[in-house]
């Protein structure tokens, strides 16, 4: 489900009856929804929430038993799928805010890793459960890392254990914990508040050197930044931002 409202894409998992778990059909609508959301012109910020009670349970397990099935070739093409909404979102030049109503597990809690930002009510618990049943987190947990580092990721994906969203919160893995009557309008708000404040191609530009200088030796990184430092200088908005901050006149991108 994709709308767009004040510059803020709304993608929403609408799949309640299966508490929003993920299979090829939801993963494909929503790779779909976030590049439609990425040449959409009227959208500067993406929010990903969900309806019903939980945010989204992860992988679908009756759909993950009928892929027992498959040959390898037919299951690494279904992981690849999967794979590619996780990289969609995570190397997005929008940023994306997911707005957490209720748990978010296994897959749903990779979600909540892989977008920028993460707003959560107190009550909705977080967790990768996938060793509790024989599987493995292994795509999330390539995020996870990044976002936490190995010690608070081993807790997590080797425990399979559940953890509530304060301690989520002190571990990094969400930014925000807000009362559930709170929580859609403080999203809009902080969405706004990046609409309003930030230019789009500063925007787009740090968070897609944020995922690649992690995977350069130091050298070659800062190389790359002192490169991406010149190029921003010669761009239009940056000839704009300070131009406007020496005039001392306000600006709202």
């Amino acid at each position: 489900m994709y709308h767009c409202h004040n510059r803020i894409a709304y993608i929403t998992l609408n799949r309640p009856d299966k508490r929003n778990a993920l299979n090829f059909q939801v993963v494909a609508e929503l790779k779909e929804a976030f590049k439609q959301a990425q040449s959409d012109e009227n959208a500067k910020v993406i929010v990903l929430k969900a309806e019903g009670k939980v945010f989204c349970a992860g992988a679908d397990l009756e759909y993950l038993q009928t892929l027992q099935k498959n040959t390898f070739e037919e299951n690494l093409a279904d992981s690849s799928h999967l794979k590619e909404l996780f990289e969609l979102i995570y190397t997005h030049p929008k940023i994306v805010i997911a707005q957490i109503h209720g748990h978010a597990i296994a897959g749903g809690a990779g979600l909540a890793a892989v977008c920028d930002f993460s707003f959560s009510v107190p009550e909705a618990q977080f967790g990768y459960t996938e060793v509790k049943i024989g599987f493995i987190p292994a795509i999330v947990m390539v995020f996870l890392l990044r976002k936490i580092g190995e010690g608070r990721a081993k807790e997590l994906l080797l425990s399979g254990d559940l953890i509530s969203a304060q301690k989520a919160k002190e571990y990094g893995l969400i930014n925000y914990i807000v009362e559930a009557e709170n929580l859609a309008s403080e999203v809009e708000k902080f969405a706004l508040h990046l609409c309003r404040n930030n230019s789009a191609q500063s925007l787009a530009t740090t968070k897609q050197m944020i995922a690649r200088v992690q995977e350069m030796p130091l050298s070659e990184a800062l190389n790359f930044a002192a490169k991406q430092n010149a190029t921003a200088r010669e761009s239009t908005d940056c000839k704009k931002g300070i131009a406007s901050f020496l005039e001392k006149k306000s600006l709202e991108w």
